[in-house]
């Protein structure tokens, strides 16, 4: 697992052709996020720039208190070189974490739903609508993609709220990669 601030995390991620590396890749994905009790990993996480992520947003996560039911899969599912083709509904905010940053969070605004086209593993175009934390899941995995952070979209009060974690972060960083 990448953690902030590794460069990678900050690079815009090519496009990738869909072969057996990559549905290999894809599989060692879904482990770790399953591992780390996530729900959404992007390869730039895993230190590949490559536009591809993964998500799992189970049907036990479909309920927020007091909400109507929310889109879930059914299975770990597979997106790669994926764009977001329509936004839609209100800009809801809501608390996110990160993989790549431990121990913050933080209030981010998104849109409550979004239609995303991609590739699955086997190359075939998909193309899924869905709302409430399943939509949010993977504005934030395209995220990674683009080289944008929770930390860059999270609003003030919590970027100042987190201050001391990411200058921790940053201090781990430094002290492994001799800076």
């Amino acid at each position: 697992m990448v953690h902030y601030p590794d460069p990678i995390l900050r690079r815009k991620a090519a496009e990738i052709q869909v072969n057996d590396q990559v549905r290999a890749v894809t599989r060692r994905m879904i482990e770790l996020m399953h591992q780390e009790e996530g729900i959404g990993l992007a390869a730039p996480q895993v230190g590949l720039p490559w536009r591809l992520f993964v998500t799992f947003v189970p049907p036990s996560e479909k309920r927020v208190a007091g909400a109507e039911p929310l889109q879930a899969d059914e299975r770990p599912m597979v997106y790669i070189n994926p764009v977001i083709v329509e936004p839609g509904g209100d800009l809801v905010p809501l608390e996110e974490g990160c993989l790549s940053l431990p121990d913050i969070r933080g209030v981010v605004n998104r849109p409550d739903s979004v239609t995303i086209r991609a590739l699955d593993e086997h190359g075939n175009k998909i193309e899924r609508r869905a709302s409430g934390l399943l939509a949010r899941c993977w504005q934030h995995e395209l995220d990674h993609l683009d080289g944008v952070l929770i930390l860059d979209r999270m609003t003030q009060i919590y970027r100042m709220k987190n201050r001391s974690a990411v200058r921790d972060l940053e201090a781990e960083w430094d002290a492994a990669h001799g800076g």
